[in-house]
């Protein structure tokens, strides 16, 4: 009886218990698919919406997106063709100075390298104590043959008042006039020798040729110098100066004597002005390259042996200049797209010079008053309309 008691009331708990917790699951199950049901929905709302058409451009009904350039009138200008190229710096007219004479020992050097001289001027002194004892003798015997031209000249005149009284006879006057003769013939000898020992002296002295600066001492007071001693001083005649550059074939041939050049040495800001003086009538053909020789005014800071560059102007020209960008290229060679008046790119071939900071010169194609356009030209295509945006400047 208790048994029977027992199990019904362990029944009724179980059921009291068990129907909350099957009702708990279920709505949770609910709940699981509504939100399925509701991320279907918003699957298939997304694909219907994506297969309507995109709305038309503000620009009308139909028109795509228009892309916008950037467009000049780029005119005519003006500018120089500009050569540059390195070189060393050297004398215009380099002189070496040697020994002239016999030579000899020095005994003064009058000038130091970087000393300004006259032509003529004394540059160093070479013992001359023989030379000078020659000189004397040969002096001495000038004098010797004049004084016997004198007693020749008189004993003629006094045989030439005798002979009219026949005390001499006109064969005597004939000695008496080849002795005067010969004696006057040792005077001019003895002279002609006495100059040239002079000569000789004078040489032995170290001069200038011409005027100018001088780049270079070496010789020393107590040297032994002759005539195979070689270079004793080197000068830079009137004090000029020169850069010697190479430069490429193509640049030589745009080179004139006379065109205008600036020199800059290397380990200065300093910058000289010159002129091309001379350009090289051959082109080594090795190297393929040419000397133009650009001739500078004296300056302390030009050093011959130095480096230099220069930048020298070749010429002008009046042409179209246009940025790198707006110039374009493929296997066709070079173009540009101008606008035409429906603000339609239009492709224009062109052929291009020389490039430099300014731009790149079209040597033809462009008269300047084209649209050009200046950037984007890389992404356009012949015949499409365009939004034009003027450079400004």
């Amino acid at each position: 009886m208790n048994y029977e008691a027992g199990m019904l009331d362990r029944q009724e708990q179980l059921g009291f218990e068990g129907e909350p917790a099957r009702r708990g699951r279920r709505w949770l199950w609910i709940g699981l698919g509504a939100f399925v049901l509701i991320v279907i929905a918003a699957f298939l709302m997304m694909g219907r919406a994506s297969d309507k058409p995109l709305p038309a451009a503000k620009g009308g009904k139909g028109q795509t997106q228009l892309q916008t350039v950037t467009v000049s009138a780029p005119g005519l200008q003006t500018i120089s063709t500009i050569v540059t190229g390195t070189g060393s710096l050297a004398a215009k007219r380099e002189m070496p100075v040697g020994v002239a004479g016999e030579g000899g020992i020095v005994t003064r050097v009058a000038v130091d390298a970087g000393s300004w001289v006259q032509k003529g001027q004394v540059l160093a002194v070479v013992d001359r104590s023989v030379q000078a004892q020659t000189a004397e003798s040969l002096a001495a015997q000038i004098r010797v043959a004049e004084a016997d031209a004198k007693l020749a000249q008189s004993n003629l005149e006094r045989a030439e008042k005798l002979v009219g009284n026949g005390f001499i006879s006109r064969a005597d006057i004939d000695q008496k006039t080849a002795a005067r003769d010969q004696a006057l013939a040792r005077v001019r000898v003895a002279k002609a020798q006495f100059a040239e020992t002079q000569a000789r002296n004078r040489r032995l002295d170290i001069r200038a040729p011409e005027a100018g600066l001088v780049l270079a001492r070496l010789v020393e007071p107590g040297q032994i110098v002759s005539s195979g001693s070689g270079t004793l001083f080197r000068m830079a005649m009137g004090g000029e100066f020169e850069l010697r550059t190479q430069l490429a074939e193509s640049d030589v041939q745009k080179l004139r004597v006379g065109a205008p050049a600036e020199v800059t040495p290397v380990g200065t800001q300093l910058s000289f002005k010159g002129q091309v003086w001379q350009v090289s009538p051959v082109i080594d053909p090795t190297s393929r390259l040419g000397i133009a020789r650009i001739a500078l005014a004296y300056n302390p800071a030009l050093r011959p042996g130095g480096f230099a560059s220069a930048r020298i102007v070749a010429g002008s020209v009046t042409a179209v200049i246009l940025p790198q960008s707006a110039v374009q290229s493929d296997s066709q060679g070079n173009y540009v797209y101008i606008l035409n008046d429906k603000d339609e790119a239009m492709r224009r071939d062109v052929k291009t010079g020389d490039v430099s900071d300014q731009g790149v010169r079209i040597t033809s194609g462009l008269v300047g008053n084209e649209r050009v356009v200046m950037t984007a030209g890389a992404f356009l295509n012949p015949g499409q309309k365009v939004i034009p945006q003027q450079l400004k400047k």
